[in-house]
């Protein structure tokens, strides 16, 4: 299941309590205040795992909590710090806050890590508060609560070449043709209601991701359909691939019911690199390819224009 948004709650440890405590030893007969410091809260941490794809792993889980800190004790000793929560979302995560809607966290590479709920600070034992007036102090510092929070997290895949189309332009074919993709191809609209990831390889060593992002459709840039929950994904690729079906009675026209939903949702995704093709060549006869626009065509099926298609992705992406 491919889920790209959720909303989750997490809870940090509180801090633990100082120690009252006072020495007993041999010898020793007025034993001074050695009363440990109680132990720091766990933290709620969001850390990027670069294995996973989307939220699944955390949509059912409404809340997270971080361990508490432990109490200190005789002797000084320091209580045990709270276990930390980590949270593993996939590459492309985005953390924000609910009551705002602000963004606090874009964690893009391996490793990223965001601390969202701070573990609340152990409390003082009584050791800290000995003075020259106060020889046997019976206070210590509670443990501080630690913060809490509801999040709400936003899933934008990252991929250097997204497939835009109207549904049944062939990009589910293509992704699945060129790269280890298995998205769900079939003759009618609306095969693909996921975005799906795939690997192209281009030499022995180098490769791109290419993303197959669901069919558009008219008014999908004012939130149509599910709109804008797809165009957000087209948000973070470094090149745009277009492609209109030879069959479409006007392929300039359709490309222009893309362009138009992609500006009405943000403007600044047309200052990628854009590609644009036409795709299925091989179901219209060569004399009657002469009438469409001056578009480089491809098939899939056959494998026409698809080596071309990749040097040209790949000339873009090394720019």
């Amino acid at each position: 299941m491919f889920i790209d948004i959720t909303t989750i709650e997490l809870w940090a440890g509180d801090g633990g309590r100082g120690a009252v405590s006072f020495r007993r030893e041999k010898f020793i007969p007025k034993g001074g205040p050695d009363g440990g410091d109680g132990g720091d809260g766990g933290s709620c941490i969001f850390v990027v795992n670069p294995n996973l794809r989307t939220l699944a792993d955390i949509r059912y889980r409404a809340i997270y909590k971080a361990g508490r800190g432990g109490p200190g004790g005789k002797n000084n000793r320091h209580g045990k710090n709270g276990e930390n929560c980590k949270i593993s979302v996939p590459p492309g995560t985005i953390i924000k806050n609910t009551n705002s809607n602000t963004v606090l966290a874009d964690l893009v590479k391996d490793g990223d890590e965001f601390i969202a709920c701070m573990g609340g600070i152990g409390g003082k034992g009584n050791s800290h508060f000995k003075s020259s007036r106060n020889q046997s102090p019976r206070k210590a510092q509670p443990g501080k609560n630690g913060d809490k929070g509801i999040y709400q997290i936003e899933l934008k895949l990252l991929a250097d070449v997204g497939l835009v189309g109207l549904p049944n332009s062939g990009k589910s074919t293509l992704l699945s043709v060129l790269s280890n993709a298995n998205p769900k191809i079939g003759n009618y609209p609306f095969t693909t209601i996921n975005p799906n990831l795939g690997l192209v390889k281009f030499s022995e060593y180098r490769s791109f991701v290419m993303a197959d992002i669901p069919g558009l459709i008219e008014g999908a840039g004012s939130g149509k359909g599910l709109g804008h929950q797809f165009l957000k994904h087209i948000e973070r690729t470094r090149v745009l691939l277009f492609l209109i079906d030879v069959n479409d009675t006007d392929p300039n026209e359709s490309l222009n019911i893309l362009i138009k939903e992609i500006e009405n949702y943000n403007l600044d995704i047309l200052k990628k690199p854009r590609i644009i093709v036409l795709t299925k060549s091989d179901t219209i006869a060569h004399e009657d390819q002469k009438a469409l626009p001056d578009y480089d065509k491809i098939s899939s099926i056959s494998g026409d224009g698809l080596q071309s298609l990749v040097n040209s992705l790949t000339f873009y992406l090394d720019e």
